[in-house]
C-alpha cells in the first residue's frame, strides 16, 4: 500500500483516533444538511493544467477555459482558445470534482506548464480572476513553498474569504510549510487511505483541517485516459465537490458555515 503524503498521517487508519471531538455543532445527519443536491447553480474554477474538454468524465461540464501568461513582469489572465491540458492532473481534478457534484458547472483556468509547474504570480492572478468573476469555489491542488508568496497569498486568500469565495486547497505532498494551504480561511485538504469518495474526515487538531479520499484514486487524464494516482492533489476535488453540493443547497453560505457544515457532517473517525 502506497504510503500517505505528508500532512495526511492524522488521517491514517491507526491515528484516526484522535480525530474524535464533540463540537458545538454536535454531528450533523448529512441527508439533512444536503439533501439531494448535485451542485446544480454552482461553478467550481479548477486552476490547474488546464482540463481535457472532450473527457468523457467532463464532457459538456466546461463552461470557459482561460490559462494566465505571464511575460517578464506583465500577467495576463486570458481565454484560452482551443485550450487542453498539457500534463493530465487539471483533468484529474476536474473529473473529481464531476463525479461528487455532477450539476456543478467548471471553469479551467490554467496556471501550470508541461513540467506540472507554475509561477505564484500565475496563480495569483487566476484566484483574484475567479474573486473579481463572483465564483464560488475554486480547487487548488497546488500549492507553493517559497517565503516570497506567503504576503501575497495571504492578502489573496482573505479577499476571497470576504467575497465569498471558497479556496479549497491541498496541502503539499512533502513535509514543511506550503501556500496558500495553511492559511486558516481556506479549506485545506490531505488524503486519507479510505476509498470512499463520500468519507472525509475533520481534523481538529490543524493546520490542515479535512482529509479526503487521495491514495491510490481512478482518476481522469488527458486524452481520454485514466490512471491511478496518490496525492493530497486528489483529496482536495473530493473536498470542493462536497462544498459545491452544499453550495447547491444553501446559496447564501459563506465559506465559514461551508467548512462548519463540512465539519459536522464528517465521517465517524471510529467507523
Amino acid at each position: 500500500m502506497t504510503s500517505l503524503p505528508a500532512w495526511g498521517e492524522p488521517f491514517a487508519a491507526d491515528r484516526r483516533a484522535g480525530l474524535r471531538r464533540h463540537g458545538p455543532l454536535g454531528r450533523l445527519q448529512r441527508a439533512d444538511v444536503f439533501g439531494d443536491a448535485d451542485g446544480t447553480g454552482v461553478t467550481v474554477a479548477v486552476v490547474d493544467s488546464g482540463v481535457d474538454h472532450d473527457h468523457p468524465a467532463i464532457a459538456g461540464r466546461i463552461d470557459r477555459a482561460l490559462r494566465v501568461d505571464v511575460e517578464g513582469e506583465d500577467v495576463r489572465v486570458v481565454d484560452d482558445v482551443g485550450g487542453a491540458d498539457v500534463v493530465g492532473h487539471g483533468t484529474a481534478c476536474a473529473g473529481i470534482v464531476a463525479s461528487v457534484a455532477p450539476g456543478a458547472r467548471l471553469v479551467s483556468i490554467r496556471v501550470l506548464g508541461p513540467d506540472n509547474r507554475g509561477k505564484g504570480r500565475a496563480v495569483g492572478a487566476a484566484v483574484e480572476w475567479a474573486i473579481e468573476a463572483g465564483i464560488g469555489i475554486v480547487n487548488l491542488s497546488l500549492s507553493s513553498r517559497s517565503e516570497a508568496t506567503f504576503a501575497a497569498f495571504h492578502d489573496l486568500v482573505d479577499r476571497a474569504y470576504f467575497a465569498n469565495t471558497l479556496l479549497v486547497c491541498a496541502a503539499n505532498n512533502v513535509p514543511g510549510p506550503s501556500f496558500p494551504s495553511l492559511f486558516s480561511a481556506v479549506l485545506s485538504v490531505a488524503a486519507h487511505d479510505v476509498a470512499d469518495p463520500d468519507v472525509w474526515f475533520y481534523n481538529p487538531s490543524p493546520p490542515v483541517e479535512f482529509g479526503g479520499y487521495g491514495l491510490d484514486v481512478d482518476v481522469a487524464w488527458r486524452d481520454g485516459g485514466r490512471i491511478r494516482a496518490t496525492g493530497n492533489s486528489f483529496a482536495a476535488p473530493h473536498l470542493a465537490g462536497q462544498a459545491a453540493r452544499l453550495r447547491s443547497r444553501h446559496p447564501g453560505a459563506s465559506p465559514f458555515e461551508i467548512k462548519a457544515l463540512l465539519a459536522a457532517t464528517a465521517s465517524d473517525p471510529g467507523a
